[in-house]
């Protein structure tokens, strides 16, 4: 039997959970408050990226150092990572958030092995194993749980609430920029990566903000409950999860963090009964299992042929 992690490896992996289902639940709470949103989805996404730069910039101090040295265009890498992973994806969820409830964003956000292994199969050459493709098609199975509100007979009609379709797409941008990071990250610290794929993803949220714009549909009520809530979406879902995450993943290896990954539905259900009376309902629980358990399932390998060493 294998050691378990210590107790602090253990809070490091679990608190980004905690604190990226705080992101849905707050998220929900700015772009669609029962009394009317306090901020639209793509201002939100520009605001907390900004102030989380800002504030990444004072705590390293980037001007007092050497800059680290890169390859000739480079610059081009970290632009599709902050288009991707800061600008798109983020504007995508919150923009999901305005008509799907946190637990359903959370849920269909954990159908990434299932789009992970599938952009890789198409675009990557990559295959993935027997058991993977297996646990990811148990882990969609619950998506699809979700979609349905646990009503089978709803796939005959494909009629998709507006935010579970923008989450299926923030998902796939996600799976895509999985596979760009894998192939392509320039080799930096963990910080001063966030740093400029933050700098460059904060840039590219300004065209999307300005087409909102132009919609009409900018809503930002100078209030402070607004910047609380940005306030905290800037220093935790952005700053504080990302970091405990990177010290947990070098602790404890790739594969033991992606169970604690689907901790987020969960964590986003209990907050969601609390803060915003969205209480999870029963086909919640089947597609939390299924997920889990298709994680679980994805993670086995075949046996080694007999004789062969363990």
């Amino acid at each position: 039997m294998s050691k378990l992690p210590s107790a602090s490896t253990l809070a490091l992996l679990t608190l980004p959970p905690l604190v990226w289902a705080s992101n849905a639940v707050f998220g929900r709470i700015a772009v669609a408050g029962r009394d009317g949103p306090l901020v639209s989805p793509l201002t939100l996404n520009a605001l907390r990226w900004a102030l989380a730069l800002a504030i990444l910039f004072v705590l390293m101090r980037p001007w007092s150092r050497p800059l680290p040295r890169m390859a000739p265009g480079t610059w081009r890498i970290f632009a599709v990572f902050g288009l991707m992973a800061i600008a798109l994806y983020n504007s995508m969820q919150y923009l999901a958030l305005q008509t799907s409830t946190a637990i359903n964003v959370t849920l269909i956000g954990s159908s990434a092995p299932f789009l992970v292994l599938l952009v890789g199969a198409i675009f990557f050459g990559e295959r993935g194993t027997r058991w993977a493709w297996i646990g990811s098609g148990i882990s969609l199975l619950g998506v699809l749980v979700v979609l349905t509100a646990g009503d089978p007979l709803r796939l005959l009609q494909l009629e998709f609430v507006p935010g579970d379709a923008w989450m299926l797409a923030a998902t796939l941008c996600w799976a895509c920029y999985s596979w760009l990071l894998q192939r392509h990250r320039p080799t930096l610290s963990g910080l001063s990566f966030l740093l400029i794929q933050i700098a460059w993803g904060s840039v590219l949220t300004l065209p999307l903000v300005a087409a909102e714009w132009g919609a009409g549909a900018l809503v930002l009520q100078l209030q402070w409950s607004t910047f609380l809530l940005i306030l905290w979406l800037a220093l935790g879902p952005s700053l504080l999860a990302y970091w405990c995450w990177d010290r947990g993943v070098a602790r404890a290896g790739p594969v033991l963090p992606m169970f604690f990954l689907n901790l987020t539905p969960l964590f986003a259900a209990l907050m969601s009964a609390v803060l915003i009376a969205e209480a999870p309902r029963m086909f919640h629980a089947v597609a939390f299992a299924l997920i889990v358990f298709g994680i679980v399932v994805s993670q086995r390998r075949a046996a080694p042929p007999e004789g062969s060493a363990n």
